[in-house]
């Protein structure tokens, strides 16, 4: 009789012990929904320069494509199309160009043929629950204007529709007409 008492107290423990483990486990495996600030943050990935031609008027042209990575935690990035196209300016990817002279990089200035317009990110959203938007985006620019070898680099930003603004990331430097790709270090 004490043997079976034995066996039937050794059974019982292994139907507690085994669930108690396994939820153990799944509490520890399933982590919580994952957080981020509502701030959008980015990250320069790659300049790509290269030839190409220009989409209206066919004459030749440089392309510069800049990947970044994004993230932002409320999940309200990007701008809707304006009403009428061409009417609303506002924009939501904002670039400083910076262009070397005797040495030193300086600020291009309003009415300079490469200033930088404001781009509008289209509109994003997340499905299901969770809200966080990460990925990346690729910006095209058009050089129609190439004849002086100027060294340039970009700062640039984004701004969600909740108005927050992200980090400054900085480009790679470049040298207008030349092809080239780069990397951060």
């Amino acid at each position: 009789m004490i043997f079976v008492a034995k066996a039937i107290c050794k059974e019982m423990k292994n139907q507690v012990i085994i669930p108690v483990i396994a939820a153990l486990l799944m509490m520890v495996a399933c982590e919580g929904p994952e957080s981020l600030p509502p701030e959008p943050r980015i990250e320069f990935r790659s300049i790509n320069h290269y030839d190409t031609t220009d989409f209206y008027l066919g004459f030749p042209a440089k392309a510069l494509k800049i990947s970044f990575y994004f993230e932002d935690g409320d999940g309200d990035l990007g701008l809707d199309p304006p009403q009428t196209p061409g009417v609303d300016p506002s924009g939501n990817l904002f670039m400083k160009l910076y262009r070397k002279t005797n040495g030193a990089f300086t600020l291009v200035e309003p009415g300079d043929i490469l200033f930088p317009s404001e781009y509008r990110i289209p509109y994003l959203e997340a499905g299901g629950q969770n809200k966080i938007l990460k990925g990346t985006i690729n910006v095209t620019l058009i050089y129609l204007t190439f004849d002086t070898p100027d060294t340039l680099y970009y700062d640039f930003w984004i701004k969600d529709r909740g108005g927050n603004e992200s980090n400054t990331a900085t480009t790679c430097t470049f040298i207008l007409g030349e092809n080239s790709t780069c990397t951060p270090e």
